[in-house]
């Protein structure tokens, strides 16, 4: 089954980084392991994170893959150090057309599960995405899609009240040449209790590499994410 891989060490780096006061600047270069990010990791721990993402262009994928979504969870973060977190947004493979959306789900007694939810979609078609614990039941989530839920109750254990939410763009490549994307971020949200209390996002932490940039609004709820000469064009004459 195709996978998306998710921000791995990163990720937990990031948590770490957040309980501290801390920023975590610049990561992996792509040359390091094949990853790049480029996003923003909240500031504090939340219930839920939304977003509209909208995949912009079509530019080089060498190999591997690119994606743009928001998650929560992440390596080492579920009970006693096990790994677990939840994914949702767009996903793109060399060896098929357009864009597809999905969810990707590790549990702590399991491997990562992708579940495309739809796929051929073109460029610039945005979508709504969400991640959200339910109202009433601690540790169930359910996933998203232009406010509808696309999954059941997806019970994760020891989730509640614990992670700060994501959202970013990601891309690898196993071929040590580095992909180029361009994802725009918008409403982005997280929720403040189980079930919704949604406020914008604001502050957090940038998620860049030594080949990726952001382009933020005014520290707000909206960014670029893009990596790639002809991206990083591209979004400097844009406006988040």
């Amino acid at each position: 089954m195709r996978r998306v891989r998710p921000l791995k060490a990163l990720l937990a780096v990031v948590a770490v980084l957040a309980a501290a006061g801390f920023a975590p600047g610049r990561a992996l270069a792509c040359g390091s392991g094949g990853y790049t990010y480029a996003g923003v990791a909240a500031p504090s721990r939340a219930f839920g994170i939304a977003a509209t993402v909208t995949p912009l262009g079509g530019f080089d994928l060498v190999s591997g893959h690119i994606a743009g979504w928001v998650g929560v969870g992440g390596p080492g973060m579920g009970p006693a150090g096990t790994d677990e977190w939840l994914q949702v947004g767009f996903s793109r493979f060399p060896d098929l057309r357009g864009n597809a959306l999905y969810y990707e789900l590790t549990l702590p007694s399991g491997k990562p599960t992708y579940h495309q939810i739809a796929q051929g979609l073109p460029f610039g078609r945005p979508a709504r995405v969400a991640v959200l614990e339910m109202r009433g039941r601690p540790n169930v989530w359910q996933v998203w899609l232009d406010r509808k839920p696309v999954s059941g109750p997806i019970y994760m254990p020891g989730s509640h009240a614990r992670w700060a939410p994501i959202a970013t763009a990601e891309a690898w490549t196993g071929a040590g040449t580095c992909n180029s994307f361009l994802y725009r971020f918008e409403q982005v949200s997280v929720a403040t209790s189980p079930g919704g209390g949604w406020l914008p996002l604001a502050g957090g932490f940038p998620i860049t590499s030594s080949t990726t940039r952001i382009q933020r609004r005014a520290d707000g709820p909206a960014f670029l994410a893009g990596e790639g000469p002809a991206a990083l064009r591209t979004l400097a004459s844009l406006r988040p």
